[in-house]
């Protein structure tokens, strides 16, 4: 690995994301899950105080908006008139397309064909064209490249840049303003944008006297597409074919594999990475439905079901306050309306 590669972000970087993005991507708030909410959902409750970020009320519904709005907004105008493009399963492809017209430049988005219709229609609805290929995160990154050569758009990834990894990185510092005691905060892992950005700003908030404490920084991800927990327990970037990370219902986490430069920044700065099953996904996503008023998209509920269900090997026994990132709330209807149905019939 270069070292260019391997060049981290610094929190001055992250404090100037923070800067650029305020007033565009919001500061979301910090829920604490109440206890008796959990018992009125029949759940057993942990022995931590347990918060909620709720990146679900961004503006797009997702944390992506931070990252694209962060990057898109440093491009030099004669770039910035060309256009942009980027490759997404669908929430980084709505946090292209809301940068691209906040700033006033052409938005394509490549996206893989089983993206949620709800993704592809947000997209859409922003003022993006998106280009459809194969489900697989490599056919789409390919495709993205193509038509920027051709077009001479700027390229916007998804996870594996500088500015997405600072601009996603302001969701974590947020976490350590608004709950200075935090002890363990988990992410959703998929490319490793949000993970590297989050653990990153804990890591240097707590060295610079933000937080009050030392702060431990999980990754959450499904069974059925644990390719960074591989990568991070081997030391070794490796790539899960698309046929086994296209099995979760989790489409935001089906990403094939670590980002090069998120890997550098997870090594450096996160503890652990744990995989949950497809059962506790759904779960955490039917509790959170009945003890509050967000509401998940399976990527998003990946932590909570960490947190409820993994306890133990999070070593979540031996501290307080714990803060999960609910990184999305744009889950397909009739899945949400499939959930509601099973909530109803339980409680009956």
């Amino acid at each position: 690995m270069s070292d260019s590669v391997k060049q981290l972000v610094s929190l001055e970087e992250i404090m100037a994301a923070q800067q650029r993005i305020a007033g565009v991507a919001v500061r979301t708030p910090l829920y604490r899950l109440e206890r008796a909410r959990l018992r009125m959902a029949r759940h057993a409750e942990p022995a931590f105080d347990l918060y909620l970020k709720a990146e679900s009320e961004q503006p797009i519904g997702s944390f992506k908006l931070r990252g694209a709005y962060n990057m898109v907004a440093q491009l030099p105008p004669e770039v910035l008139r060309r256009g942009v493009i980027t490759y997404s399963s669908g929430n980084h492809a709505q946090g292209v397309a809301y940068a691209a017209r906040a700033l006033g430049t052409k938005a394509v988005i490549v996206m893989p064909d089983n993206a949620p219709e709800i993704k592809k229609i947000a997209t859409a609805a922003l003022g993006a064209e998106i280009v459809l290929v194969g489900p697989a995160s490599s056919a789409r990154k390919l495709k993205a490249e193509e038509l920027a050569a051709e077009f001479g758009y700027a390229m916007i990834p998804p996870y594996d840049h500088p500015h997405i990894i600072a601009g996603q990185a302001t969701c974590g510092l947020e976490i350590v303003e608004q709950l200075p005691d935090v002890d363990v905060v988990i992410s959703p892992v998929s490319g490793g944008g949000l993970l590297s950005g989050v653990a990153t700003a804990v890591k240097l908030a707590a060295q610079s006297g933000l937080a009050k404490r030392s702060v431990q920084v999980w990754g959450a991800e499904p069974e059925l597409a644990g390719d960074a927990r591989e990568s991070f327990t081997t030391r070794q970037l490796v790539e899960w074919p698309a046929e086994k990370t296209t099995r979760t219902i989790c489409d935001g986490l089906r990403t094939q594999s670590l980002g090069v430069l998120n890997f550098a920044h997870v090594l450096a700065n996160v503890d652990g990475i744990v995989t949950v099953s497809e059962d506790e996904i759904l779960a955490a996503m039917r509790l959170m439905l009945q003890a509050t008023r967000l509401v998940p998209e399976p990527s998003g509920a990946a932590t909570l079901a960490a947190a409820l269900y993994h306890a133990e090997e999070l070593g979540l026994d031996r501290v307080r306050k714990v803060a999960v990132v609910l990184s999305g709330g744009n889950i397909e209807p009739t899945l949400l309306e499939r959930l509601k149905g099973e909530i109803a019939a339980h409680a009956g």
